[in-house]
């Protein structure tokens, strides 16, 4: 018997070494619907359209009428400045790099801008308001820009896709065509790999037709490299794995999130998601720790 003390042993090592080393199926690491905190911001502010982490304190955010950037503290959400840095118009979008930051327009036009404002370069490209560019995220792994497309995919794609464009940072070029798409059959495809929920059917009825999935912020995971993409008309997250491929969907409620505009991460992984206020709601930026 003591001779086999030693076999039980190696034998229980192995087996228990082996589960555990074993890949296992995690949860998404956020509650969309539960934020961890709000920020309620003051009324030049409530038509959110973008948000940005621009350091450890200090959010931007841009509202889709004006040519100016906020930038606010992190914790309450006050506006502690304000940069001029254009004249009027449908600013969707914004994303620091360092203490640069760069906005984008509906048109695709981007428009970099350093801490103080002044010497803006603007830089136009094929893309126009058909193709109702609203997402603005930077990669850093490519140290490029994405532009997600609200509209059709791109200048000479079809109109039953969504794309997402990449600018370059070091050559300041806009790829010829989308880096990235998306198209109803491959979330459908996804979504018949998942169990009959409640929650699957009200993703599949926003997934019917691709005009209800129109991409309206993303953002970059510092940690996983995989791309967020918010979408106001059908109130969908919606997680691209590094190679382009669905990997999570989320269904966001509407009584929380009237319209979901803008998303962002810190280092950390917490994320931020903006709201456009309706109805005399106030807009709002929901805070929601990794889990």
């Amino acid at each position: 018997m003591k001779a086999m003390i030693p076999l039980l042993l190696f034998l229980f090592h192995f087996i228990f070494c082996k589960n555990m080393d074993a890949p296992t199926a995690s949860a998404f690491p956020y509650q969309v619907n539960m934020p961890d905190k709000t920020l309620t911001m003051s009324p030049e502010l409530t038509e959110i359209s973008g948000v940005s982490v621009f350091d450890a304190n200090t959010l931007v955010a841009v509202q889709d009428e004006n040519g100016i950037i906020f930038y606010l503290n992190k914790n309450t959400g006050k506006i502690e400045r304000q940069v001029k840095f254009w004249e009027d118009g449908d600013y969707e979008d914004l994303q620091a790099v360092g203490k640069t930051i760069y906005v984008v327009k509906s048109t695709g036009t981007i428009y970099e801008v350093p801490e103080d404002g002044k010497n803006v370069q603007k830089y136009n490209f094929g893309l126009s308001s058909k193709n109702d560019v609203e997402g603005l995220a930077y990669d850093a792994t490519n140290r490029r820009l994405l532009l997600a497309c609200k509209n059709k995919a791109g200048i000479e794609h079809a109109k039953d896709e969504r794309g997402i464009y990449a600018f370059d940072l070091n050559k300041k070029t806009l790829s010829d065509a989308p880096v990235y798409t998306i198209t109803s059959k491959e979330v459908q495809d996804y979504l018949n790999t998942l169990p009959s929920t409640e929650s699957k059917e009200k993703l599949s009825e926003s997934f019917e037709s691709e005009i209800r999935f129109a991409p309206s912020a993303i953002a970059v995971h510092p940690r996983t490299s995989e791309l967020y993409l918010l979408s106001a008309a059908g109130k969908v997250l919606l997680v691209l794995n590094a190679d382009g491929k669905v990997a999570h969907l989320e269904k966001l409620k509407k009584k929380i999130h009237l319209q979901p505009e803008g998303i962002c991460f810190d280092p950390d992984g917490t994320m931020y998601l903006s709201n456009e206020g309706k109805d005399g709601a106030p807009g709002k930026i929901y805070v929601f720790k990794m889990k």
